[in-house]
């Protein structure tokens, strides 16, 4: 009997629901009811915000950096992403970790994801530019990407203001989105050879947003296997670019003083996976032959570098503020300027820069000492910033003074801070801030963009740098190498004396001095430079590559007079200095071979082809050579294997199919000369040569198909110009 009460409540309890007469009940059911879908709504919003962000990246990546798609090949792009052997075959994915950078320079750098990089361009893009600038604005997009979810992680915890949960969003995207936009980057992302910087960010950013994920694993093997992973993105980082190393440093900063994902052993064990990390770079840096390195500045005093810290630091900030004159050649030291007490005054204007430096110091401390709910986020951009710029801060030696893209770190911290003084700032100022943010990126974008248009041509780029205020030896040397390459020989050597007027030695002046002498027809003083070019070659390959054209030149115009004595001894003496330089052992094997049959060139080539067996030309020449001397078997096994070096060059296919033609080897021969034309489709002779091993096989309209392309091709040429080869 004591149910049917109980029951009754409970009746009367749903129809007092159902009528509205129970409002505790009626309250709390509309609340519950509601907060589902609202979590539903944020959930949407936020994965729609994860996919728009990166869109959004990418898409003003690629516009702001259009123009640099259509861009050539320029300075260094031709030493590391044209000409360098060790691109050209995915054979070569371990043999980059033995050489340097540069192959025939003593520069030290040690990059060997670069050259990865490059051979996935070259692969998939053979010669094109376009592929490898596609690259290059594809790996900044990222980076910028990347950072936005990184600083999504780091600057939660960082800020305590109120509603410091979307402030921190919104300052997440501003940082990145301001940092991608901002046009000094552009030496790292518009110029082919400048990826090395994005390359160690994207890299650094996935390895620490993986560490944020091991944090949160609840199973021990994903957490093994993450934290394996972000610590194998860190050392890629360190062998993209020498920044690999401060990142770590930066992570270190950040975990040790910051972050609270790991207790006290989890940081231990941190530390201890770094060293590791350090430990393996270093090691693998053994792999190459030791090298002395290039000169660097000259042996300023502690006072004078000092000096130069606060200069940097002051152009550094300007370029930050109002980046109106950008080119690749920037100084905030100038020789001259020490010459004379008038030349000395006159370079006290460059002291503004030196005070620029001294109040962003002040600035950086000041902030970072005020008591604030974003104390913490300033702080960690002040040190994020600091950490990435002293090393290039003038007080350690380095081959300049200042370089736009070593700001692609360090202005990260430099955002981060200036994000952590407006969160700080009253609600109404935060408005005017978040419209002057608009208008940055806007005006950025648009500077990067004209910015971006300066690399279409290298002879345009070079040019710029000039009317930007970057003259230097080295953009005189390379316009004037342009004007040479167009006929204009007497413009080049005006303008070859007039750096040699200012540097005698620098061999590679004299070099492209006596080439233009040459095509000009003074052929005694052309001889005379490469001479000197020559002599001076073993200084001066510290710094630049190739400096061993004066001697191949020079061993060149001996063999052209029948001087062969001359030449080979020419060619030894720059081998002593250049072993590994294929140029001056394929000379050195054609004058043996003019002058003593393919038998003496075969061991010359041969030992080159041991010790580089890499180099595609040497196999090539080898197989060459071997078929002159009738060893039809070692000639077959050296092209095939030069087949395999060089992922598209169709000259060593293009042999084995004669080989096999004039064996009778017809099926051989087809299959082989098919491939050929696989690799290169737009070259008429492929065709040609295919057409005429068809008609000996009797495939006559396969034949008559062949030539009807290359009719396609030459049509093509008179009507658009050469085709681009893929």
């Amino acid at each position: 009997m004591s149910h049917k009460p109980v029951i009754a409540c409970a009746v009367a309890g749903n129809e007092s629901l159902a009528t509205g007469a129970f409002s505790p009940m009626r309250k709390l059911l509309p609340a519950t009811a509601s907060a589902r879908p609202r979590f539903l709504s944020r959930s949407l919003s936020d994965l729609r915000l994860a996919w728009l962000c990166p869109l959004l990246f990418f898409a003003v990546a690629f516009v702001i950096h259009g123009p640099s798609l259509s861009g050539n090949f320029l300075w260094d792009d031709t030493y590391l992403a044209h000409d360098n052997p060790l691109i050209r075959s995915p054979l070569f994915v371990f043999e980059v970790f033995r050489h340097h950078l540069f192959l025939d320079s003593l520069s030290p750098h040690y990059r060997p994801v670069q050259n990865l990089s490059f051979i996935v361009d070259y692969l998939f893009w053979n010669d094109d530019p376009y592929g490898f600038h596609l690259t290059n604005v594809g790996l900044h997009a990222l980076s910028g990407t990347l950072l936005y979810f990184l600083l999504l992680r780091l600057l939660r915890p960082l800020s305590s203001a109120q509603g410091s949960a979307s402030l921190n969003s919104h300052a997440a995207f501003v940082v990145a989105l301001l940092w991608m936009v901002h046009p000094v980057q552009s030496a790292a992302v518009d110029y082919i050879s400048g990826r090395a910087d994005s390359l160690a960010f994207c890299f650094a950013c996935a390895g620490w947003l993986l560490m944020f994920k091991a944090s949160q694993a609840r199973r021990v093997s994903v957490r093994i296997a993450l934290y394996g992973l972000a610590a194998a993105l860190a050392l890629l980082s360190f062998c993209s670019r020498e920044t690999g190393g401060l990142w770590l440093v930066i992570f270190l900063l950040h975990t040790i003083a910051f972050s609270k994902a790991w207790n006290r052993r989890g940081k231990v064990a941190i530390c201890i996976g770094c060293v590791v990390i350090c430990a393996t770079y270093c090691g693998l840096r053994l792999l190459p032959e030791r090298r002395s390195g290039p000169s660097l500045q000259p042996g300023w005093s502690a006072p004078v570098r000092v000096v130069l810290m606060f200069r940097a630091l002051g152009d550094y900030g300007r370029l930050m503020i109002f980046p109106a004159t950008l080119h690749m050649e920037r100084t905030v030291v100038n020789a001259e300027n020490y010459e004379s007490q008038s030349a000395w005054e006159k370079s006290v204007s460059l002291e503004y820069l030196s005070v620029g430096g001294l109040v962003l110091i002040g600035l950086l401390g000041g902030a970072c000492l005020w008591k604030s709910p974003c104390r913490k986020a300033r702080t960690f951009g002040a040190l994020w910033f600091t950490v990435g710029f002293l090393p290039v801060s003038n007080l350690f030696p380095l081959n300049a003074t200042v370089a736009e893209h070593w700001l692609y770190l360090p202005s990260v911290g430099l955002l981060i801070f200036l994000a952590g003084l407006a969160l700080d700032l009253p609600a109404h100022f935060r408005r005017v801030v978040a419209v002057g943010a608009v208008g940055a990126v806007l005006a950025l974008s648009v500077r990067s963009f004209y910015r971006s248009s300066d690399w279409t041509t290298a002879e345009h780029f070079y040019e710029q740098t000039i009317a930007s205020g970057g003259t230097s030896v080295r953009v005189s040397l390379n316009l004037g190498q342009i004007y040479a390459t167009r006929g204009e020989y007497a413009r080049a050597e005006r303008l070859f004396r007039e750096i040699l007027h200012d540097y005698p030695d620098y061999a590679p002046a004299q070099t492209n001095l006596a080439n233009a002498l040459f095509r000009e027809g003074k052929k005694k003083e052309a001889e005379a430079a490469f001479t000197a070019a020559s002599t001076a070659a073993p200084r001066e390959r510290a710094e630049y590559p190739h400096t061993w054209l004066g001697a191949v030149n020079l061993a060149g115009i001996k063999q052209n007079r029948k001087d062969f004595k001359g030449a080979l001894a020419t060619l030894e003496a720059a081998q002593a200095d250049y072993p590994r330089v294929w140029e001056i052992v394929a000379l050195q094997s054609e004058i043996l071979r003019e002058t003593a049959g393919p038998a003496a060139a075969i061991p010359v080539v041969e030992k080159y082809q041991r010790d580089n067996w890499w180099n595609y030309e040497a196999s090539l020449v080898l197989g060459r050579l071997h078929v002159q001397e009738g060893n039809l078997g070692e000639a077959e096994s050296d092209l095939r294997n030069a087949s395999r070096l060089d992922v598209h060059e169709v000259e060593a296919l293009g042999l084995l199919a004669e080989l096999a033609l004039k064996q009778n080897r017809l099926a051989e021969a087809c299959a082989l000369q098919q491939r050929a034309v696989a690799r290169q489709p737009n070259l008429p002779h492929g065709y040609v040569s295919l057409s005429r091993i068809l008609e000996k096989m009797g495939r006559i309209a396969e034949a008559r198909a062949a030539l009807a392309n290359v009719a396609r091709l030459e049509t093509a040429a008179r009507e658009f110009g050469p085709v681009a080869l893929n």
